[in-house]
């Protein structure tokens, strides 16, 4: 092989080597591109470092001032490595950029055109869920088909006051979307239902992050 060509092979092994470490692994539903994994970057697009709010008193005063900040579940970084990071919606609605280069949060209206094409609410959580990780629920599964191929993790969330909750029961995704003052549209899935329901979420808690293409 010459120089020319190894330099090529190189380059395009260095570009795919970069787009996986980004969570660039991606999937095509209807007419939009989803990552197939939850957010887990501690810089925003720019470079500037995303604040870790480890104990409870961090996450709480992190809300109340309206700042930005992540977590993994639990404090510990295995999480974070299975399920992403867990964002505030300040970190979200960052001006800096918390999505990649050619990636977006997607809006309340990208949601919705998601859950759409999957069949509705009723019938898209079940073609979003991975297909084992979900606990039992009283119909004795709460795993998913993954038909979609959205691979959606029960990463749990992290509620205002700090108090991590739902591990293996409950994934949530911020939307870019604001309700009012307090409150920010998102999503949910649960183990015990097969729908994807459309929920508002405390500004100061603690949820994943799903990007969209552009």
């Amino acid at each position: 092989m010459n120089r020319k060509k190894l330099k090529t092979v190189l380059s395009l092994f260095i570009t795919v080597l970069i787009a996986q470490t980004n969570y660039a692994q991606t999937v095509t539903i209807g007419t939009q591109v989803w990552m197939t994994k939850n957010l887990n970057v501690d810089k925003f697009r720019n470079g500037d470092p995303i604040p870790q709010a480890k104990s409870n008193t961090e996450w709480e005063a992190a809300g109340k001032n309206k700042q930005p900040a992540w977590c993994y579940f639990d404090n510990d970084p295995a999480n974070g490595a299975k399920y992403g990071k867990l964002y505030n919606w300040y970190a979200v609605n960052d001006s800096r950029g918390l999505a990649p280069a050619g990636y977006h949060i997607p809006s309340d209206g990208e949601w919705t055109q998601l859950t759409d094409y999957l069949g509705g609410i009723e019938k898209a959580g079940a073609k979003m869920k991975s297909t084992s990780g979900w606990v039992e629920n009283e119909n004795g599964n709460g795993n998913g088909t993954n038909l979609s191929g959205f691979s959606g993790l029960p990463g749990g969330y992290r509620a205002s006051n700090g108090t991590f909750r739902y591990l293996g029961m409950n994934s949530s995704w911020w939307s870019s979307s604001g309700v009012n003052s307090s409150n920010a549209w998102g999503r949910d899935l649960r183990s015990s239902r097969s729908s994807l329901t459309r929920t508002e979420f405390d500004k100061k808690s603690g949820v994943s992050v799903r990007c969209l293409k552009y």
